[in-house]
């Protein structure tokens, strides 16, 4: 993921949120406007090396009317919530934070979106209310929220909630799945993908995903996914390959530069560029697209 830079202002003043590729900090989404809650949170996240990323307000996500030109982004959505599962993905936070009582974000709204989206479902999230507040703890627990803490408990105890809540990948455990050869199923499957057969390459690295239990399987189910987005583009299916782009993100995202032989930052590259080719076209002129975008996937037979 590039790095990039983005202000949020909140109350008057200015949080710069740094989002880097490096590995070594993870993200906390946090959709709360408490000043007190955001200060504690901050020094809990700084005390554990965090990243943080607050949204307090809906109209930080996107304007109440907005609806990107020629794009719907994720799963039948146009406007904020379209625009909130696109952020979600690229920032792929290790735990989202939702404060119930902040009546700024549409959090009934958002947090079953966040939740049955196949690009942000994975993410864990965890919320904070009022024990008083049951109407809202009950939704919260029906809308798919991992966790919903009494307020004064997660004051009390907020180092030790995210320490327990936040989901960080093994990526010594996936560098290790990575240093192993390629099995002959995915060789095969990527043989079919370099040809172009990207119906046929989906099946085939799925026979490869589903017959490995390592970690590594997540490598094929990656080049799988943008197999289909390549197909959907074929087909004309706009929302179908926008959708695919959308969640091979948190499948390729962990996996390091080069993994079992393929060179996935290239792939990563490539998949992007031809994402972004998508959206500038929009759904009218998918005929359009120039299918020499499609480049094949660079790998390597028992060189790791």
């Amino acid at each position: 993921m590039p790095k990039f830079r983005d202000e949020l202002r909140y109350l008057g003043w200015v949080i710069i949120v740094i989002m880097e590729s490096d590995r070594d900090f993870p993200v906390l989404v946090c959709f709360v406007d408490d000043p007190l809650f955001l200060s504690k949170i901050e020094a809990a996240a700084s005390k554990l090396g965090y990243k943080i990323v607050y949204l307090g307000r809906a109209d930080l996500v996107a304007s109440p009317g907005y609806a990107a030109k020629n794009r719907q982004l994720a799963e039948h959505l146009h406007g904020q919530g379209a625009e909130l599962i696109e952020k979600i993905s690229i920032w792929r936070p290790a735990l989202i934070i939702f404060d119930l009582g902040n009546l700024s974000v549409p959090w009934r709204e958002w947090l079953p979106l966040i939740k049955s989206a196949p690009a942000t479902r994975r993410y864990p999230v965890i919320c904070y209310a009022s024990h008083v507040d049951t109407e809202s703890i009950r939704l919260a627990v029906s809308s798919g929220a991992d966790h919903v803490f009494a307020r004064s408990n997660f004051s009390d105890h907020l180092l030790e909630i995210i320490q327990k809540q936040a989901r960080i990948p093994d990526y010594q455990a996936i560098e290790s799945a990575c240093s192993e050869q390629l099995s002959p199923t995915a060789i095969h499957g990527l043989e079919l993908f370099n040809q172009g057969l990207f119906f046929e390459a989906h099946e085939v690295l799925e026979e490869a995903w589903n017959t490995d239990q390592t970690l590594g399987r997540e490598l094929y189910r990656a080049v799988l996914q943008i197999a289909v987005a390549y197909l959907q583009i074929e087909r004309g299916n706009y929302d179908g390959a926008v959708k695919m782009f959308l969640r091979v993100r948190q499948w390729i995202e962990p996996l390091p530069a080069r993994c079992r032989g393929i060179e996935v930052a290239e792939m990563n590259v490539d998949a992007q560029r031809v994402y972004d080719a998508l959206l500038a076209l929009g759904r009218e002129r998918i005929s359009e697209f120039d299918r020499t975008l499609f480049r094949p996937v660079t790998y390597h037979i028992g060189k790791l």
